[in-house]
C-alpha cells in the first residue's frame, strides 16, 4: 500500500539595497506552522545578480527550517520512546 502526502510550502523573497532576505512557511498536516528566514547580502564590488541572493537567501531560510523539522521530530520520538533522539543533519 502507497501512501503519498504533500506539504505546502511558501517561500517568499524580499530585496532591501544590498540585502535579500527570504522568509518560508512550512505547514504541516498536523496544524504545526514552521516559519523561516535566511539573509544574503552582496558585497558593494559585486556585479548586481538578484537571482543569487535570492538562491543564497532562500538556502539559509530553508536550512533554517530543516533544523526545526529535526528538532519537532526529535521531541515527537522522545515522547513515544521516553529516550534521547540523536539526529544528526
Amino acid at each position: 500500500m502507497e501512501t503519498v502526502v504533500g506539504w505546502h510550502l511558501d517561500l517568499e523573497f524580499r530585496e532591501i539595497d544590498t540585502k535579500t532576505e527570504a522568509a518560508v512557511l512550512l505547514r504541516l498536516q498536523d496544524g504545526t506552522e514552521l516559519r523561516a528566514h535566511g539573509r544574503a547580502n552582496k558585497h558593494p564590488d559585486d556585479p548586481s545578480q538578484p537571482r543569487v541572493g535570492e538562491e543564497i537567501a532562500a538556502a539559509r531560510a530553508l536550512n533554517d527550517l530543516a533544523r526545526q523539522l529535526l528538532a519537532k521530530a526529535g521531541v515527537e520520538i522522545e515522547e513515544v520512546t521516553h529516550l534521547k533522539a540523536h539526529l544528526a543533519m
